[in-house]
């Protein structure tokens, strides 16, 4: 049976773009939020609009469309966040790729897909609007989630509704309804839901590290695809 990279790279001729990009024109800022990042100051990460102008400013002095990254990433940037502290050891290793960009940015399908689940996680530093879409490509089956977009991207959704690939399926959300971040896109590969809906860790616990990667692919696999 194939893996999953040899599903994708098979079939990448066939998956399309998850936000717009011209790779003549448009660039892309990798953004750090390890510990390595020293200029994010506590003072910036506890309030939104001083985090989003640093994400503007960033992306402004780079020329760059959008801000991306964080696949694997080990976080400091969570502590903002009661959200990723309950129990023992607090959740900082990201397991999706983020693409920070201005809120209304269009985000689309990137293949044939039907709706999963979808849901407002709506506690502070969580992902707002969300929505997840199950994939078969080749007879892999797999799960997407996307994550911090507008509330309207909710609209006239319901299980199991067929979405074709290129299809526009939502916004980036602004930060009263994605959790209360920058807007930005948290995009997510799942092979296996593990039951739930509507939502899925996209940060876990660093001792965890390896039964999350495991089933959570890297994203780029599917973004190289598109506009990388």
């Amino acid at each position: 049976m194939q893996t999953f990279d040899q599903v994708i790279q098979s079939n990448a001729s066939f998956i399309q773009k998850v936000v717009d990009f011209d790779v003549k024109y448009d660039r892309l800022l990798a953004l750090d939020f390890t510990v390595a990042n020293t200029e994010l100051t506590d003072e910036i990460l506890d309030d939104t609009d001083l985090f989003s102008d640093w994400v503007n400013k960033k992306l402004t002095e780079n020329n760059a469309r959008y801000g991306i990254g964080g696949y694997n990433e080990h976080r400091t940037i969570y502590s903002r966040s009661a959200h990723f502290d309950t129990g023992e050891e607090p959740r900082r290793l990201h397991l999706g790729v983020d693409i920070w960009g201005p809120a209304g940015t269009p985000v689309y399908n990137f293949y044939d897909a039907t709706v999963q689940s979808f849901a407002n996680n709506n506690n502070f530093g969580d992902y707002g609007a969300t929505i997840i879409l199950t994939y078969e490509i080749d007879g892999f089956k797999f799960n997407a989630l996307y994550g911090h977009l507008s509330l309207s991207s909710l609209n006239g959704l319901e299980e199991g509704k067929f979405i074709p690939g290129g299809t526009k399926i939502a916004e980036l959300g602004a930060k009263e309804e994605n959790g209360y971040w920058p807007p930005h896109l948290h995009f997510q590969l799942i092979e296996n839901m593990d039951g739930l809906k509507g939502d899925y860790p996209g940060v876990c616990r660093f001792s965890e590290r390896e039964k999350y990667l495991a089933n959570c692919p890297d994203p780029n696999l599917i973004l190289k695809a598109t506009f990388l």
